[in-house]
């Protein structure tokens, strides 16, 4: 089964589906009160009917409100990201989850990326981590259990009086839902390009980072390329909603 789009006003797609639904179960009981002077037949396919219709109202709604806590989980995780809170970053990840960035390698498991976020440094004076989610693409699974999204990261990395860069990463990542709650199962950034800010990406840009010093992956990276100057397309997990392809 295709995974499904949530687009457009997700708050009050919610709440006219919620509406709807309610709507439709008032209907339900009124037929049912009245079932006694129509078409025994006629009720029965009205009624099978309207409960097809307020099955389908309760999985959209469903499918907008997981949209809007996927969508918070990811943007969470990028204001932790830019203050340095790595504990508070590494518990949206789910067990088994697995994170790759650049050419840094996989890490598997949220004790080895808990353990990876502690490396990229603390918070202190003259620091600057931001990393804006930006552009989100999500799909949810049939089921509800899970889901994959597309995102854009804007970064603003500098330590005052030594460096100052700016770039911008693609995310292909996939959630799980997990007693109710969504979590992160796999965060892979593509960095698309990183510059020095004052030099800009006319002059040439900064190589893509590799290992930590200190801290090797668990496996090499799934995906091998280039960043800007060089010509790379993070691939996509879904197909075009218009031509299908």
């Amino acid at each position: 089964m295709p995974c499904a789009l949530i687009t457009g006003e997700i708050f009050l797609t919610t709440q006219l589906l919620k509406s709807a639904a309610a709507g439709g179960l008032i209907t339900l009981l009124a037929l049912a009160g009245t079932g006694c002077s129509q078409s025994g037949g006629a009720t029965q396919q009205e009624m099978a009917a309207l409960k097809a219709d307020v099955a389908a109202l309760k999985q959209q709604a469903g499918r907008a409100q997981d949209y809007i806590e996927i969508a918070n989980l990811q943007s969470i995780y990028g204001y932790y990201v830019d203050k340095s809170r790595w504990d508070d970053a590494a518990d949206l990840f789910s067990a088994n989850a697995t994170l790759e960035i650049a050419g840094r390698g996989l890490f598997v498991g949220q004790a080895r990326i808990r353990e990876y976020l502690h490396q990229l440094g603390k918070m202190e004076y003259g620091r600057l981590f931001n990393h804006m989610q930006l552009q989100p693409v999500i799909h949810v699974a049939e089921d509800g259990s899970s889901a994959k999204a597309r995102w854009r990261s804007f970064m603003q990395v500098g330590h005052l009086g030594k460096e100052a860069r700016w770039g911008e990463a693609t995310y292909e990542n996939e959630y799980v839902k997990e007693g109710g709650a969504w979590k992160i199962s796999k965060l892979h950034s593509f960095i698309t390009f990183y510059v020095e800010f004052d030099k800009g990406w006319n002059k040439g840009a900064v190589e893509l980072p590799k290992h930590l010093e200190g801290l090797e992956p668990d496996s090499e990276a799934t995906v091998n390329y280039g960043a800007f100057p060089d010509v790379f397309i993070p691939p996509y997990h879904y197909k075009n909603p218009v031509s299908g392809k």
